[in-house]
């Protein structure tokens, strides 16, 4: 299985490879706390009261979803605006930067406003790192091979979430939530710090046209 994913991921270029990385370290980190989200409302938030808690949890997901909704469309007019991706490259870090305070704040809530609160912080977070995460990405993506590259990202993230959401539950009765959620702010760190590494590829140039890299047959 190894051999399969490495023989996959040599010939892609170095850009798209990372953000690849980032994205699954990203998504595992929500992955794994999502499984035991609305059981920590209900024993730290509600008090045992699952109504109240159900409550909770769907107030917490307008408040996530309206916010980033509502942030995305604009945020990406304004990158589209600006010549060249270090724009779209500091956002996308600042977000994946910002969203790791989420985890950390939910360990510290006791209200439901507290969760509301940190859920739009996630989501501010995330209508940062979204649009450019996309448009860096789709600026690199080797040409020729676009559907391979973008089903294969998406083959990435699913398995790691699918993956850490099975080790979320084991974590979470093991150790506790604080566990989780320190687990998850590690994971969100790890995603910003992972896409560094291409700092020095992301272009100052005009970036209204795609940028497609030589793919380079082995």
């Amino acid at each position: 299985m190894f051999s399969i994913y490495y023989s996959m991921f040599r010939n892609i270029n170095k850009v798209v490879k990372i953000l690849m990385v980032s994205d699954f370290f990203l998504n595992s980190a929500w992955g794994f706390l999502s499984p035991i989200f609305a059981i920590f409302i209900v024993q730290r938030i509600t008090g045992g009261d699952t109504i109240q808690a159900a409550k909770v949890a769907g107030f917490a997901a307008l408040f996530y979803w309206i916010t980033k909704s509502s942030l995305q469309i604009p945020i990406g007019r304004y990158l589209d605006k600006n010549h060249g991706e270090k724009d779209d490259f500091i956002f996308m870090f600042l977000g994946m930067l910002i969203a790791s305070l989420a985890p950390l704040g939910f360990m510290i809530a006791s209200s439901p406003w507290h969760i509301y609160f940190f859920e739009i912080i996630h989501a501010v977070a995330m209508s940062m790192m979204i649009p450019s995460w996309y448009a860096i990405f789709g600026r690199h993506i080797d040409k020729g091979r676009e559907a391979f590259e973008w089903g294969l990202d998406s083959t990435v993230l699913g398995a790691g979430v699918g993956i850490m959401g099975a080790l979320g539950g084991i974590v979470s009765s093991l150790f506790g939530f604080n566990a989780i959620f320190i687990t998850a702010w590690l994971l969100n760190l790890v995603s910003a710090f992972v896409i560094l590494f291409i700092r020095k590829e992301i272009s100052s140039e005009n970036k209204s046209t795609p940028h497609f890299p030589p793919y380079i047959a082995v």
